[in-house]
């Protein structure tokens, strides 16, 4: 009976079977043709392998499809350079898209409704764009990460977030968004940031929760975390009612006056205001010349003046202003690692003349000159979000792994409420981007293949390093070629180290735009710092070395757009293996390059895709030995040679 009940079955459905296969490539052909007309409308400076006549699910580059490949549901398309405003009708009309990431491009126009409201998007990421307009009021309920930062946003905060109940990240920083914020009781948000926007008015009670960083930069808000309401209704003028009481001799008289009275209680105003005028430009005349004077007897200093500006952008002179930051009571407490031999005390270092080493991710660095036999870096750490307690117990984590000759180590930090001061050694070789891509105009001279070898197995021993000393959550999180200087030998050594767990998160994962072409996939969409996403760092790294090539590719008008290096390496080595991939510098010289093949191997290795595909950072530095130590210097095909697997 069953078995004549189940061919019954078969039976009946045999009929639909043709409808329901049918109506499968219907969807996928829908969701293909919306894709490639975005395609058609956006310029994309690198070319997309989009076409009509492969394979959407396996061969479209940052395109996933679900299991039974009849949708795309994930699209991921960050920093390639895509151009130009999101048409409507194109990647709204994607049903069961779950995930979009088009961040860092130079995508403008209003935010596209039809994509926000998709009802399945769950992970939503534009940031470092140039939206404008306002925040759609229709959004999908099922939204867990709304990464909208870096644009040029306007309006007000839509109240309909109040109702993404699943909402775990809102970030809206660095925008020009206006208006209350509203009362957001989502008990899943754990990540926000609404700071640097021109928000006003109290925050409400439920968000008081959030550190003072996610509200900083909105001058008119107020309520905890930041200052409270009162301090700034007060400093900030608003109309306000002026009562006169009904039988007030001043306003009896005014009412009584004469015409040559009131002209001449005018005259007596005009006078004034001339004569208190006068007094307060005599003023401002004696302070701008004490000023100069005072310039011109003490020169540049961290802590007042400012020296005159350098014709050179790179080695402008400038000076440490902290302002209020270094209070009058804490001067002095310095504190000084173990080991340290400098003799200076913190007014010493504010007094010091200052120069501008560079502007990075975790803050301003600055070379500071205490006299003829002392120079110290300074940096300057901006976002930090733990307490004094928490910080000095971090800075002994730092002071422990800094004990590595692959690693900078600290010398000496300060605390307070509004300032924080790390400071190390003076390295005047300078750093790898500097020795790679710097101007040979000054007499540097490229870095040959022995020396490229030397740096990339001195990084990986300080990477291997701080992963073992530090444990799981010790993890570098901002490795590049910025951070990794050199000394006169050309040993490498890895600066910022520690830093990454003192930030603020949406700071630390949104850094510049150069740091943007080291992440791992997953530190840049899903925000997980692992040992794993070094490694991927150090990948990216080698291939740096290996090609001569930066993370950052000139555009001409539109500044500069984040290169994805792994992804061209690996385009070409799936296309046609040519020697195009390597630096020139590098093919002068003679028997290298097995070696080099050998190394990209290993590059490769470092950025797979998936976290668990790559290798541990003490077993890369066990391959970058092994072949090191090998004297084999013959040239083999190239052809022969490369066999590595690449993918998208």
């Amino acid at each position: 009976m069953k078995l004549k009940s189940s061919i019954a079955e078969l039976i009946f459905l045999f009929p639909i079977l043709p409808f329901l296969f049918s109506s499968v490539i219907a969807d996928l052909n829908s969701d293909k043709e919306a894709l490639l007309e975005f395609a058609a409308n956006v310029f994309h400076t690198q070319k997309l392998n989009w076409n009509s006549s492969t394979p959407v699910c396996s061969s479209w580059v940052g395109i996933t499809c679900n299991i039974n490949q009849t949708s795309v549901i994930d699209i991921h398309l960050p920093a390639i350079g895509l151009f130009g405003s999101i048409p409507n009708n194109t990647i709204g009309k994607l049903d069961a898209l779950r995930v979009l990431s088009l961040h860092s491009n130079f995508l403008y126009g209003t935010l596209p409704s039809d994509v926000l409201s998709i009802p399945s998007l769950k992970f939503l990421y534009l940031q470092n764009n140039n939206f404008s307009g306002a925040i759609p009021a229709s959004l999908s309920p099922n939204l867990i990460v709304l990464e909208l930062s870096f644009n040029s946003l306007s309006g007000i905060i839509p109240t309909i977030i109040h109702n993404l109940t699943r909402l775990a990240e809102l970030s809206l920083q660095n925008n020009s968004i206006s208006g209350a914020i509203p009362n957001l009781n989502l008990k899943e948000l754990k990540l926000l940031n609404l700071s640097c926007n021109n928000l006003n008015g109290s925050i409400p009670y439920s968000l008081q929760k959030y550190p003072r960083s996610s509200f900083l930069g909105n001058s008119l808000l107020c309520g905890e975390p930041l200052n409270h309401c009162s301090k700034i209704s007060s400093s900030s003028p608003s109309p306000s009612p002026i009562h006169l009481p009904a039988a007030s001799p001043v306003a009896l008289e005014n009412r009584n006056a004469t015409p040559a009275k009131k002209l001449l209680g005018l005259g007596f105003i005009i006078a004034l205001a001339i004569g208190g005028a006068s007094v307060l430009f005599l003023l401002v005349i004696m302070i701008i010349l004490c000023c100069l004077k005072r310039t011109r007897k003490g020169g540049s200093s961290m802590l007042k003046g400012k020296s005159a500006a350098s014709s050179d952008e790179k080695t402008d002179q400038k000076s440490i202003s902290f302002g209020s930051g270094v209070q009058a009571a804490a001067k002095n407490k310095l504190f000084f690692f173990e080991g340290c031999n400098y003799n200076f005390d913190l007014e010493d270092l504010l007094r010091a003349s200052a120069e501008v080493l560079g502007k990075g991710s975790y803050g301003t660095t600055y070379k500071a000159v205490l006299d003829e036999e002392t120079t110290v870096v300074v940096k300057r750490l901006k976002e930090i979000v733990v307490g004094k307690r928490e910080f000095e117990q971090h800075m002994e984590v730092v002071e422990r792994v800094g004990k590595h000759p692959n690693v900078v180590p600290p010398r000496a930090y300060y605390y307070s409420r509004d300032e924080k001061l790390l400071v190390y050694n003076y390295m005047p070789a300078g750093s790898l981007f500097a020795h790679l891509h710097g101007s040979r105009d000054a007499g540097r001279s490229p870095l040959d293949w022995d020396s490229r070898l030397k740096i990339s197995l001195g990084i990986a021993r300080a990477i291997a390093h701080i992963h073992s000393k530090g444990g799981l959550k010790c993890v570098h999180g901002n490795i590049k070629s910025t951070n990794v200087l050199l000394t006169e030998d050309l040993e490498a050594c890895i600066s910022d180290v520690g830093l990454t767990p003192l930030m603020n998160f949406p700071v630390a994962a949104s850094m510049s735009r150069r740091a943007t072409g080291y992440l791992a996939p997953e530190a840049i969409d899903m925000r997980k710092m692992s040992h794993k996403s070094d490694v991927y760092s150090f990948g990216v790294l080698l291939l740096e070395m290996l090609t001569g090539k930066t993370t950052l590719q000139h555009a001409g008008h539109y500044d500069n757009v984040v290169v994805d290096l792994p992804r061209w390496v690996k385009s070409v080595v799936r296309e046609e293996w040519t020697a195009e991939v390597f630096d020139l510098e590098l093919l002068r010289q003679q028997g290298i390059e097995e070696e080099m093949v050998q190394m990209l191997q290993i590059a490769l290795a470092c950025v797979a895709k998936l976290p668990e595909s790559r290798p541990k950072m003490d077993e890369v530095v066990r391959m970058l030995e092994e072949f090191r130590q090998s004297d084999t210097r013959t040239r083999p095909s190239f052809e022969s040679e490369l066999d590595v697997q690449s993918t998208p």
